[in-house]
């Protein structure tokens, strides 16, 4: 089944073109089902390129989902044309008497900055309490994930010695969750943080299950039981060349950072670097869909009940 989509999202002709099944908002019309609403608040400066990656894998599932994308409204995207914001994207006013099945929380490069001083937190912080009466199973990002841990349960991230970049391989440890169902034992995922939590601080809380980590990495996957909220710390979502444009940004701006671990071939970043967690990421998103969402979902969505 499609994922639904705005017809004229650009996200629309770059995943037809890779035969992924995107279904238009006039076929939609046409179609006797409830779709999944899943609430997409994306925080990342490269809008079109964080819309196009998670369109791509809620979209390669049996289920139809109709997506809607959401900013804040106390911060200005300065790295896309409003005509884009204004014509694809909604606000937190605009919704909040809504109810969603599933909703997504980008990461957001505002990890250095303490949380209470990032200019939308204020707003965050009102939309991630209503998450929990709105929203049946919240998916939170990279930075979401901090900023979610943090204000859920008081976890704090720290700074780390220097910027985690690259793709890690990480050990399933709680192969019982659904979440990982499918996994390798051992998988890569990709990394782009200056900032992490620790493992400690994580198994103090009663309410967080580790499903998976990495020596290199630490804690990637963790949710609470049921699934009403999954935490990923990296970026399953990421294209095979996303790193390499941060690096090579980074490398312009006379930054100079290291060369993103395990990731170009003999780290010559002049090479086309492969994806190999393309896989396992499609695994993450079809697995939180059809089991923390579509599965225990109810049908009628206004009956979503709050979490304790």
């Amino acid at each position: 089944m499609p994922i639904r989509i705005p017809n004229d999202l650009p996200a629309t002709r770059t995943l037809a073109d890779e035969n992924i099944f995107v279904m238009t908002e006039t076929r939609a019309m046409t179609q006797d089902i409830r779709p999944l609403q899943v609430l997409l608040l994306n925080l990342m400066p490269t809008k079109i390129e964080t819309e196009t990656q998670l369109a791509r894998l809620l979209g390669n599932t049996p289920l139809q989902v109709e997506l809607e994308l959401m900013q804040t409204a106390s911060h200005e995207a300065k790295n896309v044309s409003p005509e884009h914001m204004f014509k694809f994207y909604t606000t937190f006013e605009h919704v909040r008497e809504r109810y969603f099945d599933g909703m997504i929380i980008t990461g957001a490069p505002v990890e250095k900055l303490p949380f209470e001083e990032v200019e939308y937190w204020s707003e965050l912080c009102e939309i991630m309490e209503w998450s929990k009466t709105h929203v049946h199973s919240t998916f939170h990002i990279c930075w979401g994930a901090q900023a979610a841990l943090y204000y859920h349960y008081g976890i704090e991230k720290y700074m780390l010695d220097e910027k985690l970049s690259g793709i890690y391989p990480h050990t399933v440890e709680r192969r019982s969750s659904m979440l990982v169902r499918g996994f390798d034992d051992v998988f890569l995922a990709p990394h782009s943080r200056y900032t992490g939590i620790r493992r400690a601080d994580v198994e103090r809380c009663e309410k967080l299950r580790i499903l998976a980590a990495s020596e290199e990495a630490g804690v990637y996957m963790l949710m609470t039981d049921g699934g009403r909220q999954v935490f990923i710390t990296g970026h399953s979502e990421y294209n095979f060349d996303t790193l390499q444009k941060e690096y090579l940004r980074d490398k312009g701006q006379g930054i100079h950072p290291k060369i993103p671990f395990n990731y170009f071939p003999d780290d010559d970043d002049t090479r086309v670097p492969p994806n190999r967690w393309r896989a396992h990421a499609n695994l993450l998103y079809q697995n939180w869909l059809n089991y923390y969402v579509y599965q225990t979902t109810p049908y009628d969505i206004k009956t979503i009940e709050p979490m304790q």
